[in-house]
Order: structure tokens, then C-alpha cells, then sequence
């Protein structure tokens, strides 16, 4: 079966992105320097896939692309707290029936990400 392994978010500046990250979060990230790669784990549970801020020559921070959800019980409390962070509410807490809510968001780097909850 092939499943996701890990997922990366570009960013331009790692230390303001993870400053971001953890304020609205409320999570630790794990900084890795590999040179011309830096990247920020977010803390993972069990076996279940991960992903990392990522400073590169590569990487591109945009609003165009996937889009990746996180989940939390509090979709207000983490909208208030993007902004309260630099970064921007797209969408408040919107309903999607019995599937939960979702809001979205531009982080201080500029991607579109959103969240989840049931």
C-alpha cells in the first residue's frame, strides 16, 4: 500500500515560520541544519506521517497547489491566534456537514493551509 510519508512547507525565513507554528499550535519543532536545507520537524505520534517547515534555494512558499489540513479541536482559538501571529485568516470555521469544519489560513510565510475538526 502506499500511503503519505511526511509532508514539507516552504517557507522563506525558518525561525519567524516556527515561531509562527508554535504560537498557534501550541507544539515544539525540532530544528535540523543541514546546510543549504533547514528544516523544522513537527512532532509526530506513532507511525502516523509528519512533515517539516523547509528553508531552501528550491522552496517557494504559495498559495497555488495542495493544500494541507491540520487538525484541532479549536479551529477559533487557532484562527485567533494566526493572527494574533502575522498571519492571516481566509476562512472562518465553515461547516461541511457531517464531516466536521474546516477554516483556512495564510501562514507568515504566505501558503494557504487549513484546519479540521470533527
Amino acid at each position: 500500500m502506499t500511503s503519505i510519508a511526511w509532508f514539507e512547507i516552504p517557507v522563506r525565513d525558518l525561525d519567524r515560520a516556527v515561531r509562527f507554528y508554535e504560537a498557534i499550535l501550541g507544539i515544539r519543532l525540532q530544528i535540523h541544519d543541514l546546510g543549504a536545507l533547514r528544516m523544522g520537524w513537527f512532532p509526530g505520534e506513532d507511525s502516523k506521517p509528519s512533515g517539516a517547515l523547509v528553508q531552501a534555494e528550491a522552496y517557494e512558499p504559495s498559495h497555488a497547489g495542495s493544500m494541507l489540513y491540520f487538525a484541532t479541536d479549536d479551529i477559533d482559538g487557532v484562527l485567533q491566534r494566526v493572527q494574533e501571529n502575522g498571519g492571516k485568516v481566509i476562512n472562518a470555521r465553515t461547516s461541511i456537514g457531517e464531516h466536521g469544519f474546516v477554516g483556512h489560513f495564510e501562514d507568515s510565510e504566505g501558503n494557504r493551509l487549513g484546519l479540521r475538526s470533527k
